[in-house]
């Protein structure tokens, strides 16, 4: 398990719902690692404890050595009974990731 600087959420409305309460806003969790997070590490995310029940998406970022370049990296994903499960991918170890959850 890899250590989490933070977790943000951002809602947005989809226009479906005059309501700024709408139940269709679409949530996007974001996760900082620390920048010892290696390949295979993983990360549990009860998606309840940010409001979500379904994952659309999950885009794995890293950060280059001199941490002035961004690299896209896909993650291998799961979900078990309302946990997402992030294992980080690439082949590096020692990086910073950065994880953006999309769903509601």
């Amino acid at each position: 398990m890899v250590a989490v600087d933070s977790f943000n959420v951002y809602e947005q409305e989809t226009g479906m719902s005059p309501s700024d309460d709408s139940p269709f806003a679409f949530k996007e969790i974001l996760v900082e690692t620390t920048d010892t997070a290696d390949d295979t590490d993983t990360i549990a995310i009860t998606l309840a404890d940010y409001g979500m029940t379904a994952v659309k998406t999950v885009k794995g970022f890293t950060h280059s050595t001199s941490n002035s370049v961004i690299i896209v990296e896909a993650p291998t994903t799961s979900v078990t009974a309302g946990v997402l499960t992030i294992t980080v991918g690439g082949s590096t170890d020692n990086k910073k990731r950065v994880f953006l959850v999309g769903g509601y």
